[in-house]
């Protein structure tokens, strides 16, 4: 007998348990770094998109565009974002916390990109376990944005609206909404406010096909006064008339850029960003002056790029024009394709959303 079927004779053969332990290992493992390095799958909860995006979409988000981020926290169970499945235990311990960076990638955030960011205000959760978001990039790092009546505009110049941009208007109809109107005329996003009448969220070419049914008694566009604040608008509706139709200008910050806190109104504008993403400790406000560690400082310099993001569905997103900037170290991925659509309000296989399969995102 050969010397080397003597020690195959040795070897103890693997148990099936032992086999599926180390597929299941393995699986995990590849998972893991395929969701970390390259992609992660995405589900949209809320309409803040439509109808660039619907509730029920699946995407794929891609990490190498931007370039992954290595976490802060390593002690996290595989897989899981904030909670263990299906329980309010913690996915990650934060007895070991260490720099997070940004491997290399293959472009920066762009304007009108669809991006992948974890929600920056969600300050209870280490950086990259924030629940993430999705928006559009409307403005980057330097660029000056105003919103004037609805339209965007950069460095003065006026922007095109997304294809599937929608805005809110009140609809008043002879009998109620059923659903096949509502399927056939793409309207998701609806609320009724009182008999026969509904705040609904529509692209404005389908507006103008709306207003020749015979079904229809008033489709009136919800307009905000200009000069008028809006409660909640960032940075502070008390100093700024702004709204979310008429907003700005506010220059975007990013790294580098340097801005003057003499000005009594952009103290105002970036005190909240430099206090809670600029990693200083101790950052304040009085007399119209910010301090760091107790000095009064008359310019800023930003260690980071920031973006402001907006949703398709202006009307109904909870945006930057909220919450304000989404700092570099925020940013997921870009929105790549969807794989797979799905109504949850129709049964069966007409569930599924066959035209959107496989599309990509624009």
């Amino acid at each position: 007998m050969a010397f080397w079927k003597k020690k195959d004779e040795q070897k103890k053969k693997k148990s099936p348990a032992k086999e599926w332990l180390d597929a299941i290992v393995f699986a995990v493992i590849a998972a893991t770094l395929i969701r970390w390095l390259f992609f992660e799958a995405y589900v949209i909860p809320t309409p803040s998109m439509e109808r660039t995006l619907l509730v029920g979409d699946y995407l794929f988000v891609s990490k190498f565009h931007y370039g992954a981020r290595t976490t802060s926290t390593p002690l996290q169970v595989p897989l899981t974002h904030q909670k263990v499945w299906g329980t309010e235990i913690p996915s990650y311990l934060e007895w070991i916390k260490i720099p997070s960076f940004r491997l290399p990638g293959i472009s920066e955030v762009k304007r009108n990109d669809v991006v992948v960011f974890n929600y920056p205000v969600e300050f209870q959760y280490p950086n990259d376990l924030k629940t993430n978001y999705i928006k559009r990039c409307v403005a980057v790092p330097g660029d000056t944005l105003q919103i004037k009546n609805r339209i965007v505009f950069i460095n003065g110049e006026k922007q095109n609206s997304p294809a599937g941009v929608q805005y809110r208007y009140i609809l008043r109809t002879t009998n109620e909404l059923n659903d096949r109107t509502l399927r056939k005329f793409k309207i998701s996003d609806f609320v009724e406010i009182n008999l026969n009448t509904y705040l609904v969220h529509i692209n404005p070419d389908i507006a103008k096909v709306l207003e020749g049914q015979d079904f229809v008694k008033e489709l009136v566009l919800y307009e905000r006064t200009k000069g008028v604040a809006e409660g909640d608008i960032f940075p502070n509706e008390t100093v700024f008339p702004w709204n979310a139709d008429w907003y700005g200008p506010l220059m975007i910050p990013g790294k580098g850029i340097t801005v003057d806190l003499t000005n009594p109104d952009n103290v105002v504008k970036y005190a909240f960003t430099i206090e809670h993403y600029e990693g200083h400790d101790d950052v304040s406000v009085k007399d119209k002056k910010l301090y760091i560690a107790g000095e009064p400082q008359d310019k800023y310099t930003f260690k980071q790029d920031y973006y402001f993001m907006m949703g398709d569905n202006r009307d109904n997103s909870l945006d930057s024009r909220f919450w304000g900037f989404v700092p570099a170290d925020h940013v997921v991925g870009k929105a790549s394709f969807i794989w797979m659509s799905r109504d949850a309000y129709a049964g069966g296989f007409d569930a599924i959303r066959w035209s959107r399969i496989f599309n990509a995102i624009n």
